[in-house]
């Protein structure tokens, strides 16, 4: 649908000829016939995609629209008309938050030009903010997928701690997603609006890194021909999230750890320090205390991170939430609506280790999907080392990882589960192998008839 313009002015044939101008461009154009009609209508919670006033009427002025439209309807950008020449005018109608001005008598081109530009930023504001929602609605903790009980305290715990600015320390293996964890921190604290800003510190060289955290003057080093400002100016207001921070080496330790207890940092090349508020959360896959123990990370600086400690269990502690995401997955990985996992791939995925954890799991499901139009995946689907793992699990004698202590309801499950693999998906074969009626080997499985 075309842009709606208000053009308001109460000299009736600048009015119309401004209106008939901006009308060319297919614009759908309404005449105001002066200020206090487009506020009694703002008033009511109208709005159009743009203002064209004039500065200058008798009863409420041009400055007093834009006032008002700053105020209560600010995604509105308003252009002022001034008399020619009126430059003291142009400054205050910017100063008070119009997009910009244009000057009597009209020039075309240039009147189109600019509520074209005008427009453009709007529209350009609009995608952002709606991009800015869906992030937000993504990356919310409730929305976030997971229902055991394991789960539940990383969410809990994360929902607590994302309102303070306190530094968080996240532990997990690889894939887990740790990241995830941090950007719904992120999305769930005060600082929402502002940048999250992840940085893979284990992927960067030590040298280049100090660069890219706290920036570097003009001739810092070869190759350094314009100052730059670093990750953490970049996090201003918002969140820095250190990923892999276990192998950030000693020299580089040292900038954090005075980064973190003075709020400044100073760019590589420069003496001058620099006040940032940037809230940090890190995130390793190492055991930290460890390395503390070993002397390869510093332990003033460890305990600076570890405020507040979330750890992500590995896939293989919360088998229940095996079936939640492949589920979450099969939808967004899909090439159209109903994309899902059949019971007997479920069963399949249920009772593999999952030693890559969540992204192993999300890289299955994509892989299937893409082999199979149909939109459903089954246990042909499934890549051999998960359907074997499936196979081999009765010979090791259902070995669980060190300190994961299941419920009785969790071994039956992963057992009945396992039977299932072996019989191919099978369930009236399965139950029988097991020794029970369909019926309650659907109930062990945790799904209906």
């Amino acid at each position: 649908m075309a842009a709606q313009i208000w053009v308001i002015d109460d000299d009736a044939s600048s009015r119309e000829l401004l209106a008939r101008v901006l009308g060319q461009r297919g614009w759908r154009v309404e005449e105001l016939a002066d200020g206090r009609e487009a506020l009694d209508r703002l008033a009511k919670g109208e709005a159009p995609d743009l203002v064209v006033s004039d500065i200058r009427m008798a009863e409420v002025d041009g400055l007093a629209v834009t006032e008002a439209f700053r105020r209560d309807a600010p995604h509105t950008p308003v252009i002022l008309v001034t008399a020619f020449g009126n430059v003291d005018g142009a400054v205050e109608a910017i100063r008070r938050g119009a997009f910009d001005y244009v000057s009597k008598p009209y020039d075309v081109d240039a009147v189109q030009l600019t509520a074209a530009r005008a427009l453009e930023q709007r529209r350009l504001a609009d995608e952002n903010r709606a991009l800015r929602r869906q992030l937000r609605d993504k990356y919310r903790l409730e929305n976030a997928v997971g229902r055991s009980e394991a789960m539940l305290q990383v969410f809990k715990t994360a929902a607590r701690v994302a309102a303070s600015d306190a530094t968080v320390l996240i532990l997990g293996e690889s894939g887990t997603g740790k990241e995830l964890v941090a950007r719904a921190l992120h999305q769930s604290s005060p600082r929402a609006a502002a940048p999250f800003v992840p940085v893979d510190c284990g992927a960067i060289a030590e040298g280049v890194l100090e660069s890219e955290l706290f920036g570097h003057a003009r001739g810092a080093f070869t190759g350094a021909q314009t100052a730059r400002r670093g990750l953490f100016e970049e996090a201003v207001g918002g969140t820095l999230f250190l990923d892999e921070i276990g192998d950030v080496g000693p020299g580089l330790q040292a900038r954090l750890l005075r980064a973190l207890q003075e709020g400044t940092i100073r760019r590589v090349g420069t003496n001058e320090t620099v006040p940032v508020d940037a809230r940090v959360v890190a995130a390793t896959n190492r055991d930290l205390e460890a390395e503390v123990k070993a002397g390869r990370f510093r332990e003033d600086l460890y305990y600076r991170l570890n405020v507040v400690t979330i750890r992500i269990p590995p896939l293989r502690e919360r088998l229940e939430d095996v079936t939640l995401l492949a589920e979450h997955f099969a939808a967004k990985h899909g090439r159209g609506e109903g994309a899902t996992v059949s019971a007997e791939a479920r069963a399949i995925l249920g009772a593999y280790d999952w030693p890559g954890n969540v992204r192993e799991l999300e890289n299955v499901i994509a892989r299937a999907l893409a082999l199979n139009p149909s939109g459903v995946v089954v246990p042909a689907d499934l890549p051999e080392r998960v359907r074997g793992g499936a196979a081999a699990e009765p010979a090791r004698g259902l070995v669980l990882p060190a300190g994961f202590r299941p419920t009785l309801d969790d071994l039956s499950r992963r057992y009945a589960a396992l039977v299932l693999a072996e019989c191919a998906g099978n369930k009236t074969k399965a139950a029988e192998v097991l020794g029970i009626d369909r019926k309650t080997l659907y109930r062990i499985l945790g799904e209906g008839e």
